[in-house]
């Protein structure tokens, strides 16, 4: 009996059929075993098919690969628990330290750290997960594991997995950590290319002083430097609290679509040698008009690497052909088609017209293309954003001073003394060079990093913020790492669940600085804040989804045609969903995520994440956040139903969401 897997490989172009195990040989060893233990046929048969599917022709002969089986095919119940047990403990350790090596190496291209030599971004480049799969197949390590725990496709995974214990559930998860044999050059030069593209959003600030507008004017405070696409859309956010922002958020506008476009000027990349107008595209130096090269398409260029490789890899999941099919099917475990009927369920209800309507109203205007990003339904603080900027500034003037505060925040979130002071002592603060992201730990004794940017006159409200989100990472991070009873279930169930907590702690930034508001209409606005900004994540999320079926269909295209295509795109998903909300065609706004070009189809787990964490908040009702959010940590990486089930007694559903904002509209002026 051929089996699917060999069946798949072969047809991929990924082996000759001559270089795999032939089905004769995987006959004879599964009736040879079958014959030594005839209690054992389903597992015997599932097993050798596992290793036969992934049996290159340098692991050994035919014979080798029935001595393999025989040898190692393991019967005895305890010796299977014990060798699962040891898998659990030495990939921890091997996981672990390679982990702690990577962020170590990449720490002078990601930190504020003296200065940057170019061997650093060798040694950021360098990827010590690369070879670990393939030494695990040459070890054959990876062959015993497939060999005695069976793997699992979504469907069954969706339809048997409620059943499931916990144990069930972590060898599952085991063997499908080897489903794939991905050659190491391959899994460096991705690495490589991840690094880079990073290194070129992580550097790409624009000097907000140096804008003028038509009157030769300055808009923007001396030093401001914003990252985009975060800093220039927090700071465009910000301006809806100035009463003289308007001007400064079409100024905002104009840099955003002249980056998507690669029309803003080259010099103007990091660097304040150089004064702009983006309204009208002129560049002056020394108050004299000048001649500019804008950015040659390198934005599209490095999508386009990414893709490229990416596409490298794809052979060798025979499951999931493309990235698209691996980001939902494998990482995600949501569905392509699951998510677009999700996220349009929220763009499309009939209320969206009339949140617009609310904002326009509240604005005493007709709305712009970039009031996607309206923050106006947050309940207000009884202080302004400058006394916010005043208060965090002197409570955080340094890195070590917000390091030093973490148990007092958590504290103040909800959770207890001890625990508190656990999470404190396993979270590491460090400053940034870019925005700013959490990272996780991949060994108990390890810990978790925060990384954020604290300006030389202390942390900003904004800076804050963000590094609040990040928080909330973090004690997810540490909690389904070292709360958890199985290292195979470490985690969450995908990106957009621990998104959920990072907003979940985002959302409670004033609780944090004492300055929450009291309004008795706060859920209301929470409500409405909520499912603003859940479509317009989710609008830039199909943006995102679109470009890479693109790509697929286009795999020759050059970043020229690449941008061409995106500008088109991210115009149709617009007028799809936003032209009817906003009253304005062909806005290219939503293709401004710098996730799009760095992260390899990252954005849609944010408008999961916001659909997730309003379910979350919900439930957290007249709860405890920290018994909570420990409790729910501790469910490990289940599928995304299962986990939402256990966590909160219901699958994903956007209904909540939009209920409580079709109740909110009528209630808030």
């Amino acid at each position: 009996m051929k089996t699917i897997i060999v069946y798949l490989l072969c047809m991929t172009g990924m082996v000759m059929a001559s270089d795999m195990i032939n089905e004769k040989t995987v006959n004879k060893t599964i009736e040879a075993l079958k014959r030594a233990y005839p209690d054992e046929a389903d597992r015997i048969e599932t097993g050798v098919n596992q290793v036969a599917g992934r049996w290159w022709q340098e692991d050994g002969s035919a014979q080798d690969f029935t001595a393999f089986c025989m040898k190692h095919f393991i019967t005895d119940k305890d010796t299977l628990t014990q060798t699962f047990q040891r898998f659990e403990r030495n990939l921890e350790i091997v996981y672990g330290h390679n982990h702690e090596i990577n962020r170590d190496l990449s720490m002078p291209v990601e930190l504020e750290m003296d200065y940057l030599l170019p061997v650093d971004y060798l040694f950021a480049e360098y990827d010590p997960f690369a070879h670990i799969q393939s030494d695990m197949f040459v070890t054959k390590i990876a062959f015993v594991a497939l060999l005695n725990f069976p793997m699992y496709n979504l469907k069954e995974k969706l339809t048997l997995g409620d059943d499931w214990t916990r144990g069930q559930w972590a060898k599952a998860r085991l063997a499908e950590k080897f489903a794939s044999r991905v050659p190491s050059a391959i899994v460096q030069d991705l690495s490589r290319t991840y690094v880079q593209v990073d290194d070129y959003i992580a550097n790409y600030n624009i000097y907000m002083h140096q804008l003028v507008n038509d009157k030769d004017e300055r808009l923007f405070p001396e030093g401001l430097k914003l990252i985009t696409h975060w800093g220039l859309r927090d700071e465009l956010k910000a301006q809806y609290a100035n009463s003289e922002g308007l001007e400064r958020q079409r100024m905002i506008q104009a840099v955003m679509q002249d980056i998507i476009t690669q029309d803003i000027p080259k010099k103007m990349i990091d660097n304040q040698k150089y004064q702009w107008n983006p309204l009208r595209d002129k560049l002056y130096q020394n108050g004299e008009s000048i001649e500019y090269e804008p950015e040659p398409n390198t934005r599209y260029k490095n999508l386009l690497s990414i893709f490229q490789a990416e596409q490298k890899t794809d052979p060798y999941y025979p499951e999931f052909p493309t990235k698209i099919k691996r980001r939902f099917n494998k990482n995600r475990e949501i569905l392509e088609e699951q998510f677009v009927k999700l996220v349009t369920s929220v763009l499309t209800d009939p209320v969206a017209p009339k949140v617009a309507q609310l904002i326009s109203k509240r604005l005493d205007r007709d709305l712009e293309p970039f009031d996607i990003w309206y923050n106006g339904f947050k309940p207000q603080s009884s202080i302004n954003q400058a006394k916010l900027d005043s208060i965090v500034g002197e409570r955080y003037p340094t890195v070590r001073a917000f390091q030093n505060d973490i148990a007092v925040i958590l504290q103040r979130l909800g959770f207890d003394d001890r625990t508190s002071r656990f999470l404190a002592r396993k979270i590491n603060v460090d400053p940034a060079r870019g925005a700013g992201h959490a990272t996780g730990a991949m060994r108990s004794e390890d810990n978790a990093h925060l990384r954020t940017r604290v300006p030389e006159d202390g942390m900003t409200y904004k800076g804050f913020n963000i590094a609040i989100h990040e928080l909330g990472h973090n004690v997810e991070q540490v909690f389904s790492l070292n709360r958890v009873d199985h290292y195979m279930l470490n985690g969450v169930p995908n990106t957009a669940f621990t998104e959920a907590f990072a907003f979940v702690f985002q959302s409670r930034d004033r609780l944090v600085l004492g300055q929450e508001c009291a309004d008795l209409s706060a859920q209301h606005l929470k409500a409405l804040d909520t499912f603003w900004s859940t479509c317009e994540i989710a609008a830039v999320g199909l943006v995102d989804v679109r470009v890479w079926h693109w790509l697929y269909d286009h795999p020759e295209a050059s970043p020229e045609e690449l941008k061409a295509a995106v500008i088109e795109i991210a115009q149709d998903v617009w007028n799809e969903y936003y032209a009817p909300l906003i009253g304005k065609d062909n806005s290219i706004l939503l293709a401004i995520y710098s996730h799009m070009i760095a992260f390899g189809l990252y954005l849609p787990d944010y408008s999961i994440g916001h659909i997730i964490m309003y379910q979350i908040e919900e439930f957290l009702q007249d709860k405890n956040l920290g018994q909570e959010m420990e409790r729910m940590c501790r469910i490990g990486r289940l599928t995304p139903n299962a986990w939402m089930r256990e966590a909160v007694g219901e699958p994903i559903s956007a209904e909540p969401l939009l209920q409580a904002t079709r109740k909110a509209v009528q209630k808030v002026e």
